[in-house]
């Protein structure tokens, strides 16, 4: 990495730590400026301005963490239901990128920016596709091995999975407690157990 790569990428990583924890509207360039003790000529030279800037955290920082976690572990699943149960457990307990108290990031960004950034829609609406689709594949693929029941509606089961993933992790930020996570992941397993 050349000297002016790594200090993008710097700038990137600190710069989304800070709006993982506050929000992209209420994070400036001069607080991301001053955390990741660049010159103004400095962010400047890589970002020509904060919205730049945001799209490349999602592009660089949110989609390939969020493909690795949320959509590499169920590509090529054989048992969708215990695969999916397992990534989403794994997802609210175990992944050090996602933080309990702050939420989900892909799905922070789509509330605080979608209406407001077309370009932000956009990039973050692949990431949440490109979910969706994995989903559907997964749980058509255990409907062709018998896993799954051929009855059973892959759009909706993976409306249902992102949806209550999304809104647990919310309860979680509220009440700044995992216990909330044990419940659901009780009430996901009966869930998912039904599809067989």
């Amino acid at each position: 990495m050349t000297k002016a790569s790594t200090t993008r990428h710097t700038i990137l990583e600190k710069a989304f730590e800070i709006i993982y924890t506050k929000g992209y509207q209420t994070t400036s360039i001069d607080e991301i400026i001053a955390t990741t003790k660049v010159t103004k000529g400095a962010f400047y030279y890589h970002f020509k301005t904060k919205d730049e800037m945001g799209l490349a955290i999602i592009n660089e920082i949110v989609k390939p963490t969020m493909q690795n976690a949320f959509i590499k572990p169920l590509q090529d699943a054989e048992n969708p239901i215990k695969e999916i149960y397992e990534m989403t457990k794994a997802l609210l307990l175990n992944n050090p990128f996602l933080k309990l108290e702050y939420g989900c990031p892909a799905g922070n960004l789509v509330q605080e920016m979608t209406p407001w950034n077309v370009e932000f829609g956009k990039a973050l609406s692949e990431l949440i596709i490109e979910w969706q689709q994995t989903i559907e594949n997964c749980i058509d693929s255990g409907k062709s091995n018998g896993t799954v029941r051929n009855n059973v509606n892959t759009q909706q089961v993976a409306y249902f999975i992102m949806s209550s993933y999304w809104g647990i992790r919310n309860f979680g930020k509220v009440y700044n407690s995992s216990d909330c996570y044990t419940s659901y992941l009780k009430e996901l397993k009966m869930y998912l157990n039904n599809l067989a």
